[in-house]
């Protein structure tokens, strides 16, 4: 079943979370129309490789193509104009920056299978919660009522600017055809009456303008108290949710819709910014004893000012922290001379300000860090804001060509390390700009997350741990001496991020049993999730019992034993993985002989075993494990294709596969068929040749176990013999003389 069928069957709450990240970006019904044809492809590759991005837009061009032609000998209208429209976006927006389309799909897939792994847990980990909580979404929604009300106002005030300058133009044309009069006719009765009209309209006049003032101020108000609170509390938790989005959570939205009400209050503020300048030329043509204009203003104007500042302050974020392409779900990692990428963006988004806003970037700016390693950026570290390269149209520049470099000290040699493991040092990249807009002049700055210099690409790992770590316990965005003295974290918490670095780089979350085996792992012990405070060396510097390697390193082995070599399996949820020798007993000790299950080795970094349940001729029940495989092993041989071939000889008896069912009761090739690189009738008997004379040959793993042992000796001897010339053997052999064969030097038992 491909990921869209099973997107497609997720109870409501979870399709609209789906719903939320399909956009014009990338049209769902592209994602529907090409589910399998987008799935069989390498997005993530391709987000890092500009050519095979522009090769893979094109591709996809063409698969539109295809769909288009075929919806029009069906004649759906609705159908042809959507796919046009796509065709249009894809060809106008991607054909500059593929590499972009190729991040966007990526992200898709992978924010697919978070769901999906999130939708197969019991409940939601207390991090996912706290993020899609209820009371966020109303004051979300709150903010946006509140910044179009303000908007409505600021217009209205407008209205009444405009209103105010009509009635003092009528005023002073009225008072100066007065003025003009002679002597004797300013005595009249009639000119009396004027004058008592025209002291009638100076009262109204005084009452419009304090009216104005006051509508003035009840705007200035209603942005500075909306700033202070409610956009202030949106933008910190959009932040935090960036900072739970780069280590595995979910991906984080919102930032569009801050750009919206951030511009909104822009335009608000400059509106009644131009609101007292107008009053400004009004005082200047006509003022009188008591007038509001010259004592309100100067206030008014000096609390808009603020407020503008503060607003574009706030606005300059980073919208993509630190990242090499080469590790795209790694990102605040950062090697020496390797490039990486970050983009920047202005939530106040107005058409004066596009090429118009120069952004430098810096690292370790005016910071002391806990390192005495010191680096420069090599490449474009100065770029210009624009509204042309963002696929969404907003204003940002992305930084694509940095390189960190170490700086070498005045005596010529490079820095000495600090207190800490250089995976421990934390770094912040800086950047700095200047807005000259309407007469004002704002300078900003931004940093990003801490980030980690390493120079040897064996330090990621424990770069990647320390990073985990710090977005997990600490929402502070800038304390780089946070591993001098680094808190504890809840376990329950950490749990969930270690059930995201799954879903995220390998398709598929843990469950609560799997987590259980780790939390286990963790601790020694069986423990409350709630209450549980887990410490950093035991996460990631002190070694597992017995073991010469910590829990963070074996635990990233496995993740790269899945992605390299049994991701198919993982993903399909037939690899249980996380269960401990003494569960696995319990599992299979009442299963019917035959049946199995698939662990990874808590002995061996990056190791996968298998266990299966036997019953002796006296009814006792055996099991039996094989040594692990590791990714040398399954290099030579795919796992499916281990498990299908796999043999056992036992004294006296013919070779046989003892694998019948996965755990708890799935036959094998039903488990697994789909996944074997060919079927053993596939291959030539010896009577029909092979190229050049030669009779085809395939590797077959074969285990031996003796009377007196219930382990195999070998974790998995591969004989280079054929499926065919195995079967002529035991045609014509008896089981000792095979087994004496295996015995010979020649085996590589």
């Amino acid at each position: 079943m491909s990921q869209w069928s099973q997107v497609q069957q997720l109870e409501i709450k979870f399709l609209e979370q789906v719903d939320q990240f399909y956009d014009d970006n990338f049209p769902m019904e592209i994602r529907h129309l090409l589910a399998q044809w987008i799935e069989s492809q390498d997005w993530e590759a391709a987000a890092n490789n500009e050519a095979m991005a522009m090769i893979l837009l094109q591709n996809l061009i063409i698969q539109v193509d295809e769909q288009l032609d075929r919806v029009s000998q069906e004649k759906n209208l609705l159908l042809i104009h959507n796919l046009k429209r796509v065709r249009k976006l894809l060809q106008g927006k991607y054909h500059g920056n593929p590499m972009h389309i190729a991040v966007i799909i990526s992200n898709c897939l992978r924010e697919e299978r978070r769901i999906l792994a999130a939708a197969s847990m019991p409940v939601q980990g207390p991090l996912e919660k706290s993020l899609q909580n209820s009371v966020v979404s109303e004051r979300q929604r709150n903010v946006e009522h509140k910044v179009s009300a303000i908007k409505n106002s600021a217009q209205m005030t407008d209205q009444d600017v405009k209103y105010l300058e009509d009635l003092q133009e009528e005023f002073d044309f009225r008072y100066k055809t007065i003025q003009s009069l002679e002597q004797n006719d300013k005595n009249s009765t009639l000119i009396k009456q004027e004058m008592l009209a025209l002291q009638a309209m100076l009262n109204t006049l005084d009452y419009k303008r304090k009216e104005v003032l006051s509508k003035i101020g009840r705007v200035i108000h209603e942005i500075d108290m909306l700033m202070s609170n409610m956009l202030t509390e949106e933008l910190l938790d959009w932040k935090r949710r960036q900072q739970i989005a780069c280590i595995g959570g979910p991906l984080h939205g919102g930032l569009d819709q801050l750009q919206n009400c951030f511009t909104l209050l822009a335009e608000s503020l400059f509106q009644v910014r131009r609101q007292l300048e107008k009053l400004d030329e009004l005082l200047i043509r006509l003022t009188y004893d008591g007038d509001p204009i010259p004592v309100q203003r100067p206030q008014l104007l000096e609390k808009v000012n603020f407020l503008l500042y503060n607003l574009f302050r706030n606005s300059f974020v980073v919208e993509r922290q630190p990242c090499m392409p080469t590790h795209p779900q790694r990102p605040m990692v950062l090697k020496t001379l390797i490039q990486f990428t970050v983009k920047l963006r202005l939530l106040i988004k107005l058409p004066e300000l596009n090429y118009q806003i120069r952004v430098k970037a810096t690292i370790d700016k005016n910071v002391s860090t806990v390192s005495n390693r010191r680096f420069v950026l090599c490449g474009t570290h100065v770029k210009a804001m624009n509204m042309d390269e963002s696929a969404n149209g907003s204003l940002s520049v992305e930084f694509r060509h940095l390189q960190p470099k170490e700086m070498k000290t005045s005596a010529g040699s490079k820095g000495n390390e600090g207190p800490h493991m250089v995976t421990e040092e934390l770094h912040s990249i800086s950047f700095e700009t200047q807005v000259c807009l309407y007469g004002l002049t704002i300078n900003l700055e931004t940093s990003s997350l801490p980030v980690v210099m390493i120079s040897n690409v064996s330090q990621l790992p424990n770069a990647w741990a320390s990073i985990i770590w710090y977005n997990l316990s600490t929402n502070d965005p800038q304390n780089l001496s946070f591993f001098n003295n680094p808190p504890a974290a809840t376990l329950s918490q950490l749990l969930e991020v270690l059930s995201w670095q799954f879903s995220s780089y390998v398709g598929r979350g843990l469950n609560s049993e799997q987590l259980n085996m780790l939390a286990e792992k963790l601790t020694g012990q069986q423990v409350s999730y709630n209450d549980y405070q887990l410490s950093w060396a035991k996460f990631c510097k002190e070694h597992l019992p017995g073991k010469s390697f910590t829990f963070w390193v074996w635990l990233e082995a496995i993740l790269d034993l899945i992605k390299k070599h049994i991701l198919p399996l993982w993903i399909d949820g037939y690899i249980m993985g996380f269960v401990s020798k003494e569960k696995e007993r319990i599992l299979l000790k009442d299963k019917t002989p035959g049946t199995f299950l698939l662990r990874f080795s808590e002995s061996n970094l990056g190791g996968i075993t298998f266990t299966w349940v036997d019953q002796l001729e006296n009814g006792d029940v055996t099991f039996h494990s094989v040594e692990p495989y590791n990714k040398g092993r399954l290099s030579a041989l795919p796992f499916a294709d281990i498990l299908r071939d796999y043999k056992v000889i036992m004294a006296d008896n013919v070779p046989e596969n003892p694998l019948k069912y996965l755990y708890p009761d799935i036959p094998k090739d039903k488990a697994f068929g789909k996944h074997y690189s060919c079927q053993p009738n596939e291959v030539s008997k010896p009577s029909d040749g092979g190229g050049k004379g030669y009779v085809p040959s395939v590797f077959i793993p074969v285990s031996k176990i003796l009377n007196d042992s219930t382990e195999p000796h070998s974790p998995s001897d591969l004989l280079p013999m054929s499926p065919s010339v195995y079967a002529v053997l035991r045609e014509h052999l008896s089981p000792t003389a095979i087994e004496t064969a295996l015995s010979s030097p020649y085996s590589t038992d």
